[in-house]
């Protein structure tokens, strides 16, 4: 690698709360997105692409109000190729100290039969609605979606159009996950072989996970010249995900002697955000996920774990304070106050409100009235778990009673807050939890199914916490949702409640182009 190589500069593009937020079910809130932004916009991201401003009213104002209070980030919005998105993406970004608009179009044989556009036609749209964003903004972003699919020889073609046109980043998208990292890596050398003025603009890499190579793919782009990773925190994403941010970053830092570039990020910064995310979005991360995974630290095999005692690196490539773990879990008691709370939430990257910190106080007292030791992942829960009921309020669990056992049926007593006025029901079911949705469809009718059920206990031994997850289904709409309880029953009629406070926003949230809703057009990567 030469000395100019060595010091090229990687740019992270987040797209989590954009592409991120297309996974089924993960619908954010308005005031979840800023958190999030300001997080990222915290740990040094170059750019965050805050939403598509079109799709909803809600979309247009987040990622408004996201530019307005970014401090360094460079704020972007998504926008289809037409003169109506560009002008509405460009109302909602402008205000930021740093806009971007990205335009994109499919240009694959399979996307171009879409608008029924032939390539004269598409090449013609292009130029004209990039030349349309570049006289708004200067700082312009153009992706053909599908590009690994697009023929080559077209491809190099409505690149330099767009290049000619006024874009100053090309983004190259393996919109469904089919390449691999040697086809990645020729196709960005390709480009700058063959395109003029290739090497005046910034290419970009956005790739899908479904065949597990996303992070390989865009790493290979890197090397053959690609300077921005598109990725989401967790992966998260459209059907099997993206670039996950934690690993091209973390890939970067502890192989800089074979990937010897640079990114902003703070690296310390990644488990908060990865927590934070995953509690929003309804989505638990898998123990085994690298860098962000529970067990991604975690040493059970007895020669792994003297290994560890001896020298820590002979079993780890990094460490947890690399990411911002602390190297041990304390443990906080009964007996442990209001300033021993803050300052260990301050420490697992939590920096509440007084009342947040009260409220926190009251439930962490009770836990730890029912459990030996509360451990961070106990705190964590809590947390998460108090965010989650603060801001989905439509429903809210008030009371419930079970009476399950061998001889059944199986009984539930639910008192549940609907708007602010209690209702309450009996009801029976196949088993206490089956008892206790059927209560809760009873006070609050729905055709939601039930796609996905699932608990994990959050620490050891029985009086550990749970943590439930549910994903639900009604009329193609997901939504999920999580809770932590020692009590599972508990968990778990509070998860299927929070989803179904997911499903009511995403009922509100409506679009003001039916073709919005289209895979092709909504999703730029």
């Amino acid at each position: 690698m030469t000395d100019k190589t060595s010091q090229a500069r990687v740019l992270i593009f987040d797209t989590t709360l954009r592409d991120g937020e297309q996974s089924p079910g993960a619908t954010m809130t308005h005031q979840e997105k800023l958190e999030i932004a300001a997080m990222l916009d915290e740990m040094g991201v170059d750019i965050i692409e805050a939403g598509f401003p079109i799709a909803s009213e809600g979309d247009f104002a987040a990622v408004s109000e996201i530019a307005r209070l970014a401090k360094t980030s460079t704020i972007c919005g998504l926008a289809r190729a037409n003169y109506k998105d560009i002008d509405r993406c460009w109302e909602a970004v402008k205000h930021a100290k740093s806009p971007r608009i990205h335009t994109f179009i499919g240009t694959s044989p399979l996307h171009r039969a879409i608008p029924n556009l032939d390539m004269d036609q598409m090449a013609e749209r292009i130029h004209d609605t990039v030349t349309h964003a570049r006289n708004l903004c200067d700082n312009v972003q153009w992706s053909p979606m599908d590009a690994t699919r697009t023929e080559h020889d077209y491809l190099c073609r409505v690149v330099e159009i767009a290049i000619k046109a006024g874009a100053t980043t090309i983004n190259i998208p393996d919109t469904v996950g089919y390449t691999a990292p040697r086809e990645s890596a020729a196709l960005i050398r390709m480009l700058l072989e063959r395109v003029p003025g290739a090497d005046k603009i910034i290419f970009a890499t956005h790739c899908h996970n479904d065949l597990g190579m996303a992070t390989a793919n865009s790493l290979a782009a890197v090397e053959a010249g690609a300077r921005q990773i598109e990725c989401t925190i967790n992966g998260l994403g459209e059907r099997a995900g993206n670039t996950a941010l934690e690993e091209v970053v973390m890939a970067m830092k502890v192989r800089n002697d074979i990937l010897p570039f640079r990114t902003a990020i703070d690296t310390t910064k990644i488990i908060n955000i990865s927590r934070k995310v995953a509690t929003v979005s309804g989505f638990p991360v898998q123990f085994n996920k690298a860098i962000v995974g529970k067990n991604a630290f975690a040493h059970e095999s007895g020669i792994h774990q003297d290994g560890m005692l001896k020298n820590a690196e002979t079993f780890e490539i990094m460490r947890p304070t690399d990411v911002g773990l602390s190297d041990t879990s304390l443990v906080m008691g009964k007996h442990s106050g209001r300033a021993a709370l803050r300052a260990k939430l301050r420490d697992l990257g939590y920096e509440l409100a007084d009342n947040q910190l009260n409220d926190v106080f009251v439930r962490f007292k009770a836990l730890a009235d029912r459990k030996k030791e509360v451990y961070d992942d106990d705190l964590i829960a809590l947390v998460s778990d108090q965010e989650t009921s603060a801001v989905h309020d439509t429903l809210q669990v008030k009371r419930l009673r079970v009476v399950c056992g061998t001889e059944g049926p199986q009984e539930a007593e639910l008192t549940l807050s609907i708007d602010g006025v209690d209702h309450s029901v009996d009801a029976t079911g196949d088993g206490p939890v089956d008892a206790a949705f059927n209560a809760v469809k009873m006070l609050f009718p729905h055709k939601a199914r039930l796609q996905l059920y699932q608990v994990q206990a959050v620490t050891e031994g029985t009086d550990a916490q749970a943590t439930v997850s549910v994903r639900i289904e009604e009329e193609g709409r997901i939504a999920t949702g999580q809770s932590a309880d020692t009590d599972t029953v508990v968990a778990s009629v509070k998860a299927y409640v929070n989803a179904l406070n997911r499903l009511i926003t995403r009922r509100k949230k409506t679009a003001p182009d039916a073709d919005v809703k289209g895979v092709s057009y909504r999703d730029a990567g």
